[in-house]
């Protein structure tokens, strides 16, 4: 029989004072994890949600977290244009990811797990949110006031559509008293495709589209044109119709939102009449007093096609040119301060909101009345023009000479390759 261990404060008879004190420690452990508090998942719709909220449900039942708290940071502000169907979906994102870790408790086997509460909230959908700063200072708020002190996160988080996030709001994180963790879960092999589901409706939406261009151009009362056109569009609508449109057709609002935009064709077609005057009067002043400066535009369109006929209406109308097109930032180089004020009063971002959206819309406050403009260069210059390296960060905005516009709207950090692709042509 060995010794008792002098640790063991006496004698033990059993030899169990080691097990003991080993049981000790484990449990002080535990407890020691139980009381770091709660647990925050930012959510999004992605191939490996449900294993993320498998693994912290499974983690938060072992070390005794008091709470998951699933949440998603709004890419949206209330009163937005389709802002509460965005909500709405968003809502419902929530509750099926709720489900997936209820059950996932309710199958644990620890000890703690029923005493885990799992709570839903979306953020940040009462305030504008660009990039990781952002989105880590609303997490930041909601961790503080809920006691949390750990961030899991999707290694396909997200939150901004296209733009993966994921590098630097973790950076943006380590910032922060809140320890982070990028769920270590299984990516899925196959490659996601740039297309979206096949209907009827985007089919027949895109064939007759095509058609009517196809005889537009041509002759509608020539047989030969006539089947020519119907090959044709039959061709377009089976090869792009999966690329072409991101939603489906409806009515009333697919035939609503082209009439509208037959009103907008002429209202263009008058403004890229009035600044190519303007841009020819400049051009042909032997003083050439033009002020070219890069500009930043936060505007409220939403998404996708909206943002799209935005960016294009203002690169057709001379003196101004979309350089970047980001999330609901528009960085915009302009010629003249006619060109910048005109794009600042917001009549082409209203015109835009009057096409997808309706006439209430159209009334929402302009990029200038709202204070989301900035000018980056020359002496009226507000913000200095964010030239991003590669690691994150801003480095120092003289090398704007160079004439490279890396301005990231998201989180103002981008690779040196897609630096190179923001070369303007002054």
């Amino acid at each position: 029989m060995a010794d008792a261990d002098p640790a063991s404060g006496g004698d033990d008879p059993d030899g169990d004072a080691p097990d003991a004190a080993a049981a000790a420690a484990d449990s002080d452990a535990t407890g020691a994890s139980g009381s770091a508090g709660a647990v925050i998942v930012p959510v999004e719709p992605s191939s490996t949600l449900r294993s993320t909220v498998a693994h912290v449900a499974e983690a938060a039942a072992a070390d005794g977290a008091s709470a998951i708290h699933l949440v998603e940071i709004a890419s949206w502000r209330n009163g937005d244009p389709e802002s509460e169907e965005r909500a709405a979906a968003a809502e419902r994102v929530l509750e099926r990811a709720a489900a997936w870790t209820t059950a996932d408790l309710d199958d644990s086997e620890a000890p703690a797990a029923p005493d885990v509460e799992v709570v839903t909230a979306v953020l940040g959908a009462d305030d504008y949110l660009f990039g990781a700063d952002d989105y880590v200072r609303v997490l930041a708020e909601y961790a503080e006031a809920n006691d949390a002190d750990r961030v899991v996160l999707d290694p396909e988080y997200t939150p901004v559509g296209n733009t993966t996030l994921l590098q630097p709001l973790e950076f943006a994180l380590s910032n922060t008293p809140l320890s982070v963790e990028t769920a270590p879960v299984d990516r899925p092999t196959r490659r996601e495709r740039f297309r979206t589901e096949a209907t009827t409706g985007r089919f027949v939406a895109l064939f007759g589209l095509s058609l009517a261009f196809y005889l537009l151009l041509g002759n509608p009362t020539y047989w030969f044109d006539a089947v020519t056109g119907v090959a044709t569009a039959a061709i377009v609508s089976i090869t792009l119709s999966r690329v072409s449109l991101d939603s489906n057709p409806a009515i009333p609002r697919t035939p609503m939102r082209i009439l509208r935009g037959l009103i907008y064709v002429p209202v263009l077609l008058f403004e890229i009449l009035k600044a190519n005057l303007v841009v020819a009067r400049v051009i042909l002043d032997p003083r050439m007093p033009i002020e070219p400066t890069m500009n930043r535009m936060r505007v409220i369109v939403g998404s996708g096609l909206p943002l799209m006929t935005l960016a294009n209406s203002i690169t057709l109308t001379p003196g101004t040119l979309t350089v970047r097109a980001r999330d609901s930032d528009l960085y915009v180089h302009s010629l003249v301060p006619w060109a910048r004020e005109g794009l600042f009063d917001g009549s082409l971002e209203r015109w835009t909101r009057f096409i997808y959206y309706g006439r209430r819309s159209a009334r929402l406050p302009t990029p200038r009345e709202r204070d989301d403009v900035a000018i980056l260069q020359g002496p009226d210059a507000t913000e200095e023009l964010p030239i991003a390296a590669a690691a994150g960060g801003v480095v120092d905005a003289s090398d704007a000479a160079d004439g490279i516009d890396a301005a990231d709207a998201s989180d103002g950090s981008i690779s040196s390759d897609d630096a190179s692709d923001e070369v303007t042509d002054r």
